[in-house]
Parts: C-alpha cells; sequence; structure tokens
C-alpha cells in the first residue's frame, strides 16, 4: 500500500514527534530541579528548544550527512558547553540537559539510518533516565561496588574472551572445541549469577525453602552445604532444612536440563525428559510434605546466601576441567568402554559434574548416546550421595534423615534406569 506522505516528511515528522516527548520529560525533569536539593531557574531545556534541535540536526543531515551535520554538531556542542559552564557558575552542575541536546540533534540521522527498534530503544531510555530519577538515584546508593566488578568481570567472559576463541577443535578431542567449551561456561555461569542476583537482592531474607529453591539453580551441592549448616547454628531452620535441601536437588535437575537444552543437545534432552521429570517431581512432593509437618515449628528465620559463583578464577577452573575431564573420558571410552564410562561418572559425582557432564555432551566418544545419557544420570546420583552425606554430617541432625534418604535413593533409581537403557 502506497503511502500518502513522502519518506523524508514521514521521518522529520517522527523526528519533531519524539524530540517532543523527549523535551515535555526534560522541561518536567528541569522543574524538579535536577534532583538537586534546592531547584534552580529553568534556563535551557525547553520543550521548544529540544525540538527545534532537532529538527536542525535532521534537515542539516539531509542537506549532507558528513560536513554540515557534522559542523552543526560541533558549533551546538560548543554552545551547549558555554551554557553549561554557566549552569555550574549558577549551581546547577547538571550535565544530563546538555546531553540530552545533543542526543536531540542526532536524533534525525538515527531516525533515518537505524532500525526503528534502536530508536525506540534509544528514546524509551531517555524517557526512563528523565523520569525516574529518583529510583535510579536509590539503585545506585544501593548497588554494592562489588556487583559492579562482578557483572564487568561476566562481560569479560562474554564479550572479550569468547569473540577471540577460534571455532576449533581442541587438539586430541575430537567434537570439543575452544568455543563450545566457553559457551559451557558462560551459560552455566549466567544462570547461576541470575539466581544468585534474585537470592540477594529480589528476595534477601528468603525463607529456607526459598533459599533451597534459588540455591539450586546455581550449585545445589553449595546449597546443601549452607542449609546443612545453617539448621545446626540456628535450631529454627532445622524444620525446614530437610525439605529445603530436597527442593535445591529438584533444581539441580531443572538447571542441567535447561543448559542441555541452551546448549543444542536436543537428543540428549530428549532422552533424560522422563527421568529427570522423575527425580524433579519426587523430591517436590516429599519436600512438600516435610513442609507440611513442619509449618508449626518454624520461624521467621533465613537461610545465609552463599557466595557469589560468578569469578574469573572459579570461571577458568570451569573450562580446565572441562577439558581435563574430556581428556579423561576419552582416554576411559577408548580403553574400558561404557563399564569404565559409568565407573569414572560415580567417581566424578564427588566433586564438579557440570564441566563432566558437558564436555561428555560435547565430545564424540567410542561409546554408544545411550551410554553417555546413562552416564549422565549416574553422575547427578552420586552427587546426591555427596550432598546426602554433607546434609547429615554438617547438620548432625536427625532431622535431615528424610532428606538424606531420597537423596540415596535417588542413586539407586538413577543407576536402575541406566541399567534398562
Amino acid at each position: 500500500m502506497t503511502s500518502f506522505i513522502p519518506p523524508l516528511l514521514g521521518a522529520f515528522l517522527g523526528t519533531i514527534a519524539l524530540a517532543f516527548l523527549i523535551g515535555l520529560e526534560l522541561h518536567a525533569y528541569r522543574r524538579r530541579g535536577n534532583g538537586l536539593e534546592v531547584p534552580v531557574a529553568l534556563g535551557f531545556g525547553t520543550t521548544r528548544t529540544i525540538t527545534l534541535v532537532a529538527a536542525l540536526g535532521y534537515v542539516l543531515w539531509v542537506v549532507a550527512p558528513i560536513v554540515p551535520f557534522c559542523v552543526g554538531f560541533a558549533v551546538a556542542g560548543g554552545l551547549l558547553m558555554l551554557e553549561y559552564w554557566k549552569r555550574v557558575e549558577a549551581g546547577d552542575p547538571a550535565l544530563l540537559p546538555t546531553m540530552i541536546a545533543l542526543l536531540a540533534f542526532a536524533l534525525g540521522p538515527v531516525v533515518l539510518v537505524a532500525p526503528i527498534v534502536l530508536t525506540a530503544a534509544l528514546v524509551i531510555v531517555t524517557l526512563l533516565a528523565l523520569g525516574e530519577q529518583k529510583e535510579i538515584r536509590k539503585f545506585s546508593d544501593a548497588f554494592p561496588a562489588e556487583e559492579g566488578v562482578t557483572l564487568a568481570k561476566f562481560f569479560i567472559l562474554a564479550g572479550l574472551i569468547l569473540p577471540l576463541l577460534p571455532d576449533a577443535e581442541i587438539p586430541g578431542l575430537s567434537g570439543i572445541t575452544y568455543t563450545k567449551v566457553w559457551m559451557a561456561v558462560l551459560v552455566i555461569s549466567g544462570i547461576s549469577y541470575l539466581a544468585y542476583l534474585a537470592h540477594r537482592y529480589l528476595f534477601p531474607r528468603a525463607g529456607t525453602l526459598l533459599t533451597g529453591l534459588l540455591g539450586g539453580m546455581y550449585s545445589s551441592t553449595a546449597a546443601t552445604v549452607v542449609l546443612a549448616r545453617a539448621a545446626r547454628a540456628e535450631p529454627a531452620q532445622a524444620a525446614l532444612a530437610p525439605a529445603a535441601v530436597l527442593i535445591a536437588t529438584a533444581m539441580m535437575y531443572a538447571r542441567l536440563f535447561v543448559v542441555i537444552i541452551l546448549l543444542g543437545h536436543a537428543n540428549a534432552a530428549r532422552a533424560l525428559a522422563l527421568p529427570f521429570a522423575v527425580l524433579f517431581v519426587i523430591p517436590l512432593g516429599i519436600a512438600a510434605f516435610l513442609a507440611y509437618r513442619a509449618k508449626d515449628r518454624t520461624t521467621a528465620e533465613h537461610a545465609a546466601v552463599s557466595a557469589n559463583p560468578l569469578d574469573l578464577p572459579v570461571a577458568f577452573l570451569f573450562a580446565l576441567l572441562f577439558v581435563v575431564f574430556a581428556a579423561i573420558t576419552d582416554y576411559v571410552t577408548s580403553h574400558f568402554g561404557a563399564n569404565g564410562l559409568h565407573v569414572l561418572s560415580f567417581a566424578v559425582g564427588f566433586s564438579d559434574i557440570d564441566p563432566f557432564i558437558f564436555s561428555l555432551l560435547d565430545g564424540k566418544f567410542q561409546v554408544s548416546e545411550a551410554a553417555i545419557v546413562s552416564a549422565v544420570l549416574i553422575a547427578s546420583g552420586s552427587n546426591n550421595l555427596l550432598k546426602a552425606g554433607y546434609a547429615m554430617g554438617l547438620s548432625r541432625s536427625w532431622k535431615m534423615l528424610p532428606a538424606a534418604a531420597w537423596l540415596a535413593v535417588s542413586l539407586g533409581l538413577s543407576v536402575a534406569y541406566a541399567a534398562i537403557m
């Protein structure tokens, strides 16, 4: 269908409309006093000014997108800096109005050249920056400096290291590439970090059961250790700790299943869907029963949060273990076949099973796919046996026995299912 509005005119009207909205929000921001304790004179930053600045930038870009626009941008920037200097002398150091004016000048070219999604995102961010100043300031004041460093580490993992790695097989490890190893690191680290942030900041006083739920999303073993120690140190938590341990273990299977899908192992996900569903649902049912029985013996106590799981040494250790386990698995499967792999998976369950499982799924070993899926089940089951020991040993309470018993039974179920595959 042909539009009645010429493209240039349509883009101009869109630029004017968006600049007008930004101008309205900037005007309101200036009226509130730029976040200062005492509002200052309104001065520069009216709706009309922002709209006209955007119109000027649009026209200069249409006339010639290089020299006239760049000269105009430089002149406008110089004038805005003079205006900012005068505002600073008057006691208004806010740089945001100046930045908004420069953005308005460049808004026309963005509308003409950039995808509409990017244009909308730019305007939304600008409006939020102006309209939610109090909430943003509260968040900035409350945001711990160490979390900013942690976020920077994740950007290093995802934006710096990953693009530098070649998509080539690691020598001696068939099917396992450098990028596959690091993608596993990123997926595991990302899920673990999001769960940690939810636990620490969205639910800082999470109850014992929620601690098990969120803790199990980044490390069911670590969550079990935290809950067992809390049950011993704070008897008020002992009643719900067994249910929370079971919930953490159930979340381990959910997390493994999601990561297996995200890493592209569809066949393994289909083969593991049934046993993982059983090992997910049954402990949740037992946990619900234990929580119901303990409801009259609980208080408002909350469990501690585990340490931040996202750290560069931890990520590098995961990658190293990924490669080491892949090499060991290749040797074991070459010399001892599926039986050797099953013995290895049982032994690995007493360590960190994530790098072993994902190296197992990514590699090309001399065993069948059924043997690999069986090894995943056995490794997760023996890891449950380790958690049973932690639960009983660290809590030193017979109340933890139902959780420990299920964890031991889950190993038997895993081995039995693996035997019939």
